[in-house]
């Protein structure tokens, strides 16, 4: 009988190895995403987009030494940046299909997707180079830059040991709502951002309808974000996790608007506030998207448990 539950144990243990080895991974990859993010908004800000004329080397060089100062750094150091979590997300790929009796059954193609959405993402990084940064394939690849961030959050999450209460309701529903219009609000930005809307705005152009698109777009994802911190707080039941992911989303959104405000008032001369504006934006949806795959997961979870009693009190 010990010898039973010893093997068992060793067992569990054993297949819990690459579980957790690709939950590590995958938390390292989205932080150095969200990194990535932020260089790569420095780099537009900072009129770096065309330092390197051409791609993928810049100037014809693995490091151009010779033309080194901050907008080639900048450029360089995001096209870097992008190839070794590229290097990551084949290397994340590669260990769920190679582990993928140890795992779950969504996870290699969960990693596959992210391998797609990496390799799309080279492709818009390049043509935003060749095609002079383009408005449209400079917002397509900030939205696909989410789209895999987001991914990987899911996938880290739903990795993530946990053991809900039973107690989130519609949470799931309301969270993911406030994170599809957090998503949609940055791609907003992102089209600020490329086709100079707020400088144009100032002028009097037509792009301020681009730019009132974007204030106006605060409204719905602010209201739904706080409508998720307003239920978590009066849900007593609701698991400490998410109670402190719901402050980290209030405090989050509290923030962008300040970040927002200010970037409006200084007339964008201030870049290290539109980097933050960017960053900030990114880690609320972040923050939502994890809350919203928890929720899930507590809500799934909490079913599965009813109908498990229900059998047991029927037999």
């Amino acid at each position: 009988m010990a010898e039973s539950v010893l093997y068992r144990s060793v067992a569990t243990q054993e297949s819990s190895q690459p579980k957790e080895r690709i939950r590590r991974l995958v938390w390292k990859i989205a932080i150095a995403t969200l990194l990535l993010m932020a260089v790569g908004s420095a780099t537009r800000v900072m009129n770096a987009g065309l330092a390197c004329p051409d791609w993928p080397l810049c100037y014809g060089q693995l490091v151009p030494s010779q033309q080194m100062n901050l907008q080639v750094f900048l450029e360089w150091f995001h096209r870097l940046d992008a190839a070794l979590i590229g290097i990551s997300a084949i290397a994340l790929a590669g260990l769920s299909w190679w582990d993928r009796r140890s795992l779950p059954n969504w996870l290699p193609w969960a990693s596959t997707f992210a391998l797609g959405l990496i390799v799309f993402q080279g492709v818009l990084g390049g043509l935003t180079v060749t095609e002079l940064l383009r408005f449209d394939i400079v917002t397509a690849h900030l939205g696909t830059a989410l789209l895999f961030f987001t991914t990987l959050l899911v996938i880290g999450t739903a990795l993530l040991p946990y053991k809900g209460t039973g107690a989130v309701g519609k949470l799931p529903w309301v969270s993911l709502t406030a994170a599809i219009l957090v998503y949609l609000q940055s791609l907003l930005g992102g089209l600020v951002a490329s086709k100079w809307a707020l400088h144009q705005c100032f002028g009097v152009s037509q792009l301020c309808l681009v730019m009132n698109s974007h204030i106006a777009g605060v409204v719905p994802a602010t209201l739904a974000t706080l409508t998720v911190v307003v239920i978590a707080w009066r849900t007593a039941a609701l698991h400490p996790t998410l109670r402190q992911l719901a402050k980290l989303a209030a405090g989050l959104v509290v923030l962008q608007i300040l970040l927002g405000v200010a970037t409006w008032r200084l007339h964008l001369q201030v870049e290290p506030l539109t980097v933050a504006h960017q960053a900030v934006g990114a880690a609320l949806l972040g923050t939502l998207v994890t809350f919203t795959v928890l929720a899930l997961r507590d809500r799934t979870e909490a079913g599965a448990l009813k109908v498990l009693s229900q059998e047991a009190e029927a037999t």
